[in-house]
């Protein structure tokens, strides 16, 4: 699919080059042999050059009027704007660094001026936002996590502990789609925010449906917060335990049968994953259901045979505990046996904050998550995040907001 650019390489004399022949040769076919290569990104520049028209009679001026940009009066284009945000939410480069690789095609960029154009970015995409928020809310099986970034505490000369929050459509939802709240703290008063309480003042009634989450205590504040939402478990967190047992006890035969017979449901779930919601909910009473059945009463004869407090009691009551949860899958073909859906969504945070360190402030926090949501949104519809951000950056300004939804990353299409 890459361009190719053809070197061809002849004798520069084509005659026989026996003394006694000297006859001219014939081309009999050929060799071929291809090298990848490279060329470093090249910056250019637009010129605009808009004509005055005057007519000498009625002294009047006609000339067309300015495109409107991302930024208006700025230097960078829509497609430079979208080049830094990739390269820094995407590619989690930092802006030091990045001011260093522009440097080296000889354009200087402060990394004061990247950060601003990737807010002034971010602050253009808040309609398209909340317009994908809106998407990813109608999902009837969402899954939900969190995860802790550093935020720039200026009073005290240091960061302090922010939250991500990532809210994402099922695992076997047909159209895929993720979204970021970034908030100052881990309380339930930001996922009941998000996903709207039950207030009769409210236009928006607020999400209702199968919510997939670990067991922190704040989702109950959610569930309870909207009649209509349906808890389910993570059966990988449940796993996890036993995992932690292992590794810490050195030999359990307690987390070896728990780690076997866990294993067996997952084996049987990928064996599901392809199916229909109906076929698999058939599948999953037939066949999962006896599964499920016989690890709950093994978990029950285990608990009480183990004394209060010990780790292994500590890694069963999670899975008794939780258990209604962690069976929801048994009634719905659309909800998965685990949250690792959500979290394989939230790891570009994980590795951002090793690159970018910290966000500057919550606003720049909340424009991240803004960049964030729609870029991995775009990259699970199999979209360049480079060509989606700059036609929809350069293609926003004039864009109607009764029309926002053509821009969302399931629907766009290349202008």
């Amino acid at each position: 699919h890459l361009r190719r650019v053809e070197h061809h390489h002849e004798p520069e004399d084509t005659s026989c080059p026996s003394p006694e022949c000297g006859r001219p040769m014939v081309r009999v076919g050929e060799d071929v042999s291809e090298r990848l290569d490279v060329i470093p990104a090249e910056f250019f520049v637009h010129r605009h050059i808009y004509g005055k028209w005057a007519c000498r009679c009625c002294q009047c001026l006609v000339q067309e009027p300015a495109a409107p940009q991302i930024i208006d009066g700025g230097m960078p284009a829509a497609g430079l704007v979208a080049h830094t945000m990739v390269s820094h939410f995407v590619d989690h480069l930092p802006y030091y660094r990045l001011e260093s690789i522009n440097a080296r095609s000889g354009v200087h960029t402060p990394r004061s001026t990247l950060a601003s154009w990737s807010g002034r970015g971010g602050a253009a995409l808040v309609p398209l936002y909340d317009a994908h928020k809106r998407f990813v809310l109608s999902a009837a099986v969402l899954h939900a996590d969190e995860t802790p970034v550093a935020m720039l505490d200026p009073g005290a000369g240091k960061t302090k502990r922010a939250y991500v929050w990532t809210y994402a459509r099922g695992a076997f939802d047909a159209v895929p789609g993720v979204i970021y709240d970034f908030c100052a703290g881990r309380g339930a008063q930001y996922p009941v925010a998000f996903l709207g309480p039950e207030d009769d003042r409210r236009s928006d009634p607020g999400w209702r449906g199968t919510l997939v989450r670990d067991e922190y205590a704040a989702y109950d504040k959610v569930m309870v917060a909207q009649p209509g939402r349906i808890p389910a478990g993570c059966l990988a967190h449940a796993r996890r335990k036993y995992d932690e047992l292992l590794r810490d006890a050195g030999k359990s035969a307690v987390a070896d049968e728990a780690l076997r017979r866990i294993a067996q449901i997952y084996r049987l779930e990928r064996e599901l994953a392809a199916l229909t919601s109906q076929e698999r909910l058939t599948r999953r009473q037939r066949d999962a259901k006896p599964l499920w059945e016989d690890l709950h009463s093994w978990l029950r004869l285990e608990r009480g045979r183990v004394p209060d407090g010990s780790a292994t009691a500590k890694a069963l009551n999670y899975s008794l505990n939780a258990w209604s949860a962690l069976t929801q899958n048994l009634l719905d073909g659309d909800v998965n046996v685990d949250n690792n859906h959500c979290e394989n969504l939230i790891r570009p945070w994980a590795q951002g904050r090793r690159a970018w360190l910290f966000a500057g402030s919550e606003l720049a926090g909340q424009r991240a998550a803004v960049v964030m949501s729609l870029v991995r949104s775009a990259k699970l519809q199999g979209h360049d995040p480079w060509a989606y951000l700059k036609d929809v950056l350069t293609r926003l300004p004039t864009h109607l907001n009764s029309r926002i939804d053509e821009l969302l990353p399931h629907n766009w299409r290349p202008a």
